[in-house]
């Protein structure tokens, strides 16, 4: 699978739109080569160069298989995020350039799992059932 947005570049600077900065929606996502046999798709998105711990922005699971997440859209059932809610919350550093990790991830089930799990519960209930994986990494500094 790839994945690409056109809003950003992969290793590029997240515009500020799609960050506390700016309207906080989620960018679009592209999804080429998803493989036969995806049944739904999950997504985490999250920020391993927060202090202390990884942060989580947005879980999404139960996806139909897709070609395109759109901006501003809320493509399956969602998990709890890092911020105590079931939405994308974009980038917001606390201070200096953060990594942000998009990942999709192509399952052979529907996980049916309850919307407000965390990313390790889902990340347990998709073990054995990933077809595929990718990742699109943006960069984000508050100005």
């Amino acid at each position: 699978m790839i994945l690409t947005s056109p809003n950003f570049q992969n290793n590029g600077v997240i515009p500020a739109k799609f960050t506390c900065q700016g309207e906080d929606v989620n960018p679009t996502m592209v999804i080429d080569g998803t493989p036969e046999g995806t049944k739904s798709m999950a997504l985490i998105v999250d920020d391993p160069d927060a202090p202390g711990k990884t942060w989580v922005h947005w879980v999404v699971f139960d996806i139909p298989a897709a070609q395109k997440i759109d901006e501003n859209s809320v493509p399956g059932k969602q998990g709890v995020n890092d911020f105590g809610l079931r939405d994308y919350r974009g980038p917001c550093p606390p201070s200096g350039t953060h990594r942000y990790f998009f990942k999709i991830y192509a399952l052979d089930k529907i996980l049916g799992l309850k919307e407000g799990i965390s990313k390790e519960e889902l990340e347990e209930a998709i073990e054995g059932h990933v077809l595929d994986k990718v990742q699109l990494i943006g960069l984000y500094k508050k100005q």
